[in-house]
Order: structure tokens, then C-alpha cells, then sequence
């Protein structure tokens, strides 16, 4: 084959499957590896390929590994019982080089074979394989210049014909490596995107399960991470949260979500492009996913209006937020440094009338009596999804309710004062 014509199909694999020239080309080295290996090698060879990019030409080696005791353990032969051919040391792939073994300084982790599962020690190393390791000793015995861990490079024949069966591996291996390449691009890109947010198409839906095509790959929406009573179908297009990518023997899992809270502030971050420009800031969201949210913003720039950026002139920002997750209710308040001020913007649109700071991130806060169940909210989620943002316990109470306690502790106090009195003159 030309070898320009090679390199032209080389660039094309590598457009279609999203990976890089040198990646493909690696790919096909090891597949011509493999199949030197499978046509010429011995098992347990390691066989290496290197296409010259300028001439096409394809040069092949062996190599060893430098090795030691740390890294290797090399089993004591037993001598098999009479009438025992079947033992386990005489089959073929037990067998090893012993005149090596007679140079190597045996260590107490050098035990029979039958018992490696059972040591800790020999688990952490690999058994040793001549044929594809080269032990210190050796090493220095022939002068070769290496340490442990690099590589003895030892020539080989060079080949340009191979047999059906071998190129039939080589083909299963490009096949392999372009796969596992694919899924190590799909990994790094994604990995990369942990933590914003994707566009999807709903591709498909299984159980509990909703299957987004996010580009490169499938993301999987689960039950645990949908926004309770939304409803999907295929072809329909959402923004997602990307979770996490976990790699599975199936393959890399992008996991997404509808009700992380985040993904309410980077959706704001598209509408809102003083939040991009570090002129407003997102300082809290507390969320209940699909009924209501709240968000506290604050002005980095002076002069601009935090609230007034994320609602949008005539709400349109917020409204296209809004429109994104469903209709969900969105709770705009100003961030305050002032504990006072920031838990009171919170219970909003209710109204207070004082604020008293506890010990432990505790606070009593009073309410007109009128105004009590719009700043718990329905079902407490008002005062809840405030305590949340603010991160301070709420004990909620109308301003009857105070007076009325206040009233109970006068009285006590003078009953108590009349006590000391009496006290006193007897």
C-alpha cells in the first residue's frame, strides 16, 4: 500500500472517531506487534512496533524487563509424586528457567507455588516470566547498564509477511484499541465538564432510567436525580447537570442531574452576563427541587443592582430560568454581611419586625401575626428553605405571640420582686 494512501486513512479514522493522528497511529503499531507476535513470537514475549512516519517503514523488537526481588517472586519447583503427572508444576506454563533460579538469592517470600494466593507479599509482586523478565543480577553479570524498571531491547527479524490468522489479530486489535481509545476520549473531555452543565436529547428512556445524547457519548439521568413530577420523552431537549463520569467495565457512565443546586447558578451564569464579568455574585442557593429555590446575590461593582441583573429587564432572565426547570418558583434576595438584615431578606416577600440573634447559630425571628403563615410558608417550606440559605436555625413567632411572653416574664418577674419584698420585712 502507498504509504501517503495510509496516512490519508489514518487522518480519516482519526476525524471520524474524535481522536488524535499520533493515538490512531500507536493503535496500529500495536496491532502490528500483535501479530508479529502471533506469527513468529513465543508466548509470553512483549513485541513492539514502530512506524517510521516518513518512510513507512515498520521496525520490530523485543524487550525485558529490568527486575528484582520486589518486583518478582519466582516459585521453589516441587518434585512431582509418583503417579502424580497431573501436578500443576509439570504443565507447561509452571515451567521455568532454573539455572537462572540457581544465581538468585532466594528470600522467605520465595515459596512453592500452592502457597502465593495465601501471602500477602508474593500478591503484591508478578510471577516471574524469562521471557519477559531479566533479573538484576543478570544484568549486572553481563554488563548491560540498566536498572531496575528499564527496558533490555533485544533485536529481532525484521518481517513484512504475515499469515491470515495473524492479520486477522491484528484487525481484532485495531478494532479493540480505537474502542478503548474512544472511551478514554470520552472520559478526559467529560471528566474535564464535572461539574457544569450539558445540553441533551432525550435518546431514550429505560425504567427509572432517562438516556440523554449529550454529544460524544450517552448520559444517564436517574430516578434519584429527576425533579419530582417532571415528565420526559424522546427527542425532547433539557439542560443537565454533569454529576460525575464513573468508569465501568461497560464502558465510561456520565451521570446527570435536574436537582443539583448548582444547576440553577450556572444557568443563570448563560442569562446573567454580569455573573461571567464578576460584577454580581451567587453567594447561597437552597432549593427544593421543582417547588421553589432561593438565591442570594450581592454586588461586586458599584453601582449594580444584584437583583435587578438576575430578574432581567421585564424578568426576562429569571422568567427563561424558570421556563428551564419546569416553572419552578425562583426567590431572588441581597446578601448581606449583616446577620440581621440577610435573615430578614430571606423570609421575604413576608415582612419582619425584629431579628434576635441566639448562641449557635440560633435566631427568634417576629413577624406580624397577619404575616406568620407567609413567612413559614406552606408546609414550613418558606422558613425552611431561608434557614437553609442563611445556614441559621429559625425559630419563628408573630409579634402577639412575643408580647404576650413578654407579659408572662413581667409578671413573673414581679411576683418574684414581691417574694424578695416580703422576704425582707419579715
Amino acid at each position: 500500500m502507498d504509504f501517503q494512501s495510509f496516512l490519508s486513512a489514518i487522518t480519516q479514522i482519526a476525524e471520524e472517531k474524535g481522536l488524535s493522528q499520533e493515538k490512531v497511529l500507536e493503535t496500529v503499531e500495536h496491532a502490528l506487534a500483535s501479530a508479529y507476535k502471533k506469527e513468529y513470537g513465543q508466548k509470553g514475549q512483549v513485541i513492539k512496533a514502530k512506524i517510521d512516519s516518513r518512510t513507512g517503514k515498520v521496525d520490530f523488537w523485543r524487550t525485558k524487563s529490568v527486575v528484582d526481588d520486589t518486583i518478582v517472586y519466582i516459585p521453589e519447583p516441587v518434585e512431582p509424586k509418583e503417579g502424580d503427572s497431573e501436578h500443576p508444576l509439570n504443565e507447561e506454563k509452571y515451567a521455568f528457567n532454573f539455572e537462572i533460579k540457581k544465581s538468585y538469592r532466594p528470600t522467605e517470600l520465595e515459596l512453592n507455588i500452592e502457597e502465593a494466593p495465601q501471602n500477602p507479599e508474593i500478591q503484591r509482586r508478578v510471577r516471574y516470566n524469562p521471557e519477559r523478565h531479566i533479573l538484576i543480577e543478570e544484568v549486572e553479570e553481563q554488563k548491560l547498564g540498566l536498572k531496575v524498571n528499564e527496558e533490555q531491547i533485544i533485536p529481532v527479524d525484521q518481517r513484512e509477511d504475515f499469515g491470515r490468522i495473524a492479520a486477522q489479530t491484528a484487525k481484532q486489535v485495531i478494532l479493540q484499541k480505537i474502542r478503548e481509545a474512544e472511551k478514554d476520549a470520552v472520559i478526559e473531555e467529560y471528566k474535564s465538564k464535572e461539574g457544569e452543565i450539558v445540553s441533551g436529547i432525550v435518546q431514550k428512556i429505560e425504567g427509572p432510567n432517562v438516556y440523554f445524547d449529550i454529544g460524544k457519548s450517552l448520559g444517564v439521568l436517574p430516578k434519584e436525580e429527576q425533579i419530582r413530577g417532571e415528565f420526559y420523552k424522546e427527542g425532547q431537549r433539557l439542560k443537565l447537570y454533569i454529576l460525575r463520569v464513573d468508569t465501568t467495565p461497560r464502558g465510561p457512565v456520565i451521570l446527570l442531574s435536574r436537582i443539583y443546586p448548582k444547576l440553577i447558578s450556572k444557568l443563570f451564569e448563560l442569562e446573567v452576563p454580569e455573573i461571567s464579568s464578576n460584577q454580581v455574585e451567587i453567594k447561597s442557593i437552597a432549593r427544593e427541587p421543582g417547588n421553589r429555590t432561593k438565591i442570594a446575590v450581592a454586588s461586586l461593582a458599584e453601582g449594580v443592582d444584584p437583583i435587578g441583573a438576575m430578574v432581567g429587564q421585564r424578568g426576562v432572565r429569571v422568567s427563561a430560568v424558570i421556563s428551564e426547570l419546569g416553572g419552578e418558583k425562583i426567590d431572588i434576595i441581597e446578601y448581606s454581611d449583616d446577620v440581621v438584615k440577610y435573615i430578614t431578606n430571606a423570609l421575604s416577600p413576608a415582612k419582619v419586625i425584629e431579628v434576635k440573634v441566639l448562641p449557635k447559630n440560633t435566631a427568634i425571628v417576629i413577624v406580624p401575626a397577619d404575616q406568620l403563615s407567609l413567612a413559614i410558608g406552606k408546609d414550613g417550606q418558606n422558613v425552611r428553605l431561608a434557614a437553609k440559605l442563611t445556614g441559621w436555625k429559625l425559630d419563628m413567632k408573630s409579634d402577639q405571640d412575643s408580647l404576650e411572653t413578654e407579659e408572662i416574664e413581667e409578671t413573673e418577674d414581679d411576683f418574684s420582686d414581691n417574694d424578695i419584698a416580703e422576704e425582707a420585712s419579715e
